[in-house]
């Protein structure tokens, strides 16, 4: 895999070329800025800005001004490689605060779905229906200590308007669900994204994890994508890594709060 080309191929699919992640958003391209418009469950930010030294100040204060008039939080999504350099320390002084930093990675679908079964006394559940998007934000509230209220309505909403969009599983040991993914295909790209994989503390270390990220590269190549993407925290990146994932950048939220 060419990393420089993929990423830039990420750039201008994913990010300067974004579709809306659910019913109710919408994409706005608004000068040299790509920002995601949605309702207060949805997720409000931009995507993708080509800015500089000159440009990037004001750009910064009229997405302020945008979701600050519409009384939504918003997020920027800032990667590695964007420009200008400091564009980071001028969301700080502008009031933005930054969440931890994790890593853009990919892979391609066809290196990863061979083997990597569910360890022994694990099932692999299919989501489809508000029984299952319960499970899911249970092991969500679990793995990552955060409320869930907004993920369930997310998952309702994608699930009641088109199932397609989304491939969402949890796995199960007995009865008790002890960790869940899923899978965001992007009509039109290469690319479909891996998000939300966590599992409960007790439940670590036994390669459920491995099992789920290949359970959908299974879906993904059904599909016939052709590269995942996930952006890892510290604690996958090694597993990502092992499994054949390759670091292309860095991405850090910064969020601005009305």
């Amino acid at each position: 895999m060419d990393h420089a080309s993929v990423l830039a191929l990420y750039d201008r699919d994913m990010r300067e070329g974004a579709r809306p992640d659910g019913p109710g958003a919408r994409i706005e391209r608004t000068g040299n800025v790509v920002r995601q418009v949605a309702d207060a469950h949805g997720w409000n930010g931009v995507v993708w800005s080509g800015l500089d030294a000159t440009s990037a100040d004001r750009a910064i204060a009229d997405q302020i001004a945008y979701f600050t008039g519409l009384g939504r939080d918003f997020e920027w999504k800032l990667y590695g490689h964007d420009r200008p350099l400091d564009l980071g320390s001028r969301l700080v002084a502008a009031g933005f605060t930054p969440e931890p930093e994790e890593t853009l990675m990919v892979a391609e679908v066809a290196a990863l779905t061979a083997g990597t079964r569910p360890p022994d006394g694990i099932r692999i559940l299919p989501v489809t229906d508000p029984a299952g998007v319960d499970l899911v934000v249970d092991v969500h509230e679990q793995a990552f200590g955060t409320d869930g209220t907004r993920l369930r309505h997310q998952l309702l909403d994608r699930l009641a308007a088109d199932p397609h969009t989304v491939v969402a599983v949890v796995a199960l040991a007995g009865e008790e669900p002890v960790s869940a993914a899923r899978l965001e295909p992007v009509p039109g790209t290469r690319f479909a994204g891996l998000w939300g994989g966590g599992t409960v503390e007790a439940w670590r270390g036994r390669g459920i994890y491995r099992a789920l990220v290949a359970h959908r590269a299974h879906a993904a190549a059904a599909l016939g994508y052709r590269y995942l993407q996930v952006d890892a925290v510290a604690r996958s990146r090694p597993i990502l890594e092992r499994l054949g994932f390759a670091p292309l950048s860095t991405t850090t939220p910064y969020v601005y709060t009305n």
